[in-house]
Parts: C-alpha cells; structure tokens; sequence
C-alpha cells in the first residue's frame, strides 16, 4: 500500500463539501435550465454541452476512484471519488437521451405551428 494521498478524514469533508455540495447544486441548476429552456427549443448546444461534461467528469472521477483502489488507497481516498463519479455520469448520461427527445419535441412543435400559420 503507498502512503495516503491526504488524510482520509479531512479529505472525505472537503471533498464531499465540494464536489458533492457545489457538484450536485450545478447539477441541479443545470437540470432547471434544462425544464425551463428545452420545452422552448432553447441554449440546445449549451445544455447538451453542460451535461456532457458533467457526465465526462464523472467518468474522470471514476477513473481517479479506480486507481486510487488499485494502487491500494484507503477507503477514505478512493470512495468519494467513486461514488461521485458514479452519480455525475450515471445521472447526467442518462438524461442525455431526455434532453434530446426533448429538443426534438420543441422543433416538431415549432414545425408544426409554422405550417398552421402558413396554411
């Protein structure tokens, strides 16, 4: 086992304060600009972008998890970075699809006003 990389206990707080606390309140931000600008069509490349990189440093997170567990970290070191990732990309990946039958929705709804209005 290397030495810790930090001290597992502090490490836990700050990085659950953080990446947990300030992580999941972007998240969640994001996801109510998702309700409020898709059914209207709008800021697609900018909500699809934010959950993508969410979902990515997710994926990043996971990877850090992973070979800290690997090279033998205690429990306190590999675990956030684990559970975290496996939040932001489980939770942001999934709702990639949504996002995009959502969009579709909203121009499928625009079309079809357009050829009402023009007869």
């Amino acid at each position: 086992m290397d030495a810790p990389w930090f001290d597992p206990v502090t490490f836990g707080a700050w990085f659950g304060a953080i990446v947990g606390g300030g992580g999941g309140a972007l998240c969640g931000i994001w996801g109510a600009l998702f309700g409020i600008l898709s059914p209207r069509g709008k800021g697609r490349k900018v909500i699809l972008g934010g959950m993508f990189l969410f979902a990515i440093i997710g994926l990043l997170l996971i990877a850090t998890g992973l070979f800290a567990l690997l090279k033998g970290q205690p429990y306190g070191i590999w675990y956030p970075f684990l559970m975290a990732g496996f939040v932001f990309a489980i939770v942001n990946g999934a709702l990639i699809p949504v996002i995009r039958k959502n969009y579709q929705q909203a121009e499928n709804r625009r079309i079809a006003a357009e050829s009402i209005r023009v007869g």
